[in-house]
């Protein structure tokens, strides 16, 4: 598809970024694109999607900027020290997420004012790649519902499949580019969250979570053809009790 005009102010970086990847995964991959009509047009808003590989942030973001969005993404904070790449993400905008430290909450802030600014916030909810053994949504975090009960901003739940057949690192980190995959971004129509008043406590920021996550697998069934399991994989709550941060015992 051809790519609409960017609809926000972004840096010299971030246009020099599009105008140089864009067209690598335009060719490498196949686009599936579908929701794009929920986007909004302007002002800022939260979108929020399933996590399957490390390619998911070129997926979705190829998918916003396609639509004339762009990503701002909440990612860990030593990406932004890294050599070459730490320029890119600074330079693009991206948030810093400074994990089980005492500034962890500098990221939710930082994202409550990107989106006042009219930013498009990305949050992969679960914050971690799926453990699910058939790759379904896990149970979540609840930063993206958060930001969007704090701001009042929309939140767009979307569903993402085919970047794990390019890149699925419990598969030995192997990159398999050929034959071109097809990478599928389905977006769905913003959550009604208007009967969750404030104070927001933890029972409406799980509510809010819970169907976020819910609107986020009605997607992927549609998008795999398939029904989700009735459980969900509750990776998080497993992790406080028995493995380290990589979800190791």
């Amino acid at each position: 598809m051809a790519r609409e005009p960017m609809r926000e102010d972004i840096t010299p970086m971030f246009r020099r970024i599009i105008a140089g990847v864009r067209p690598v995964l335009q060719g490498l991959t196949r686009q599936d694109w579908s929701g794009g009509e929920y986007l909004p047009r302007e002002g800022g808003f939260v979108i929020a999607a399933n996590h399957v590989s490390y390619v998911d942030p070129f997926a979705l973001g190829h998918f916003l900027v396609d639509h004339g969005r762009a990503p701002r993404f909440l990612a860990k904070d030593s990406l932004f020290d890294m050599p070459g790449l730490g320029a890119v993400v600074r330079g693009t905008g991206q948030i810093p997420v400074k994990r089980n430290t005492a500034r962890a909450g500098d990221a939710f802030a930082a994202a409550v004012q990107a989106v006042r600014d009219g930013a498009c916030v990305t949050v992969m909810p679960e914050a971690t790649l799926s453990r699910d053994p058939g790759l379904w949504p896990m149970t979540a975090k609840s930063g993206a519902a958060r930001i969007a009960l704090e701001t009042g901003c929309p939140l767009i739940p979307a569903a993402l499949w085919g970047p794990q057949d390019i890149l699925w690192p419990y598969d030995g980190m192997r990159i398999k580019v050929f034959p071109r995959k097809t990478m599928h971004v389905h977006a769905g129509p913003p959550l009604d969250l208007s009967d969750l008043a404030p104070p927001y406590e933890r029972a409406a920021l799980r509510a809010a979570t819970d169907r976020l996550m819910a609107a986020i697998t009605t997607q992927l069934e549609k998008i795999r053809h398939e029904n989700v399991p009735v459980s969900r994989v509750d990776f998080h709550g497993y992790l406080d009790k028995s493995t380290d941060e990589e979800g190791r015992p």
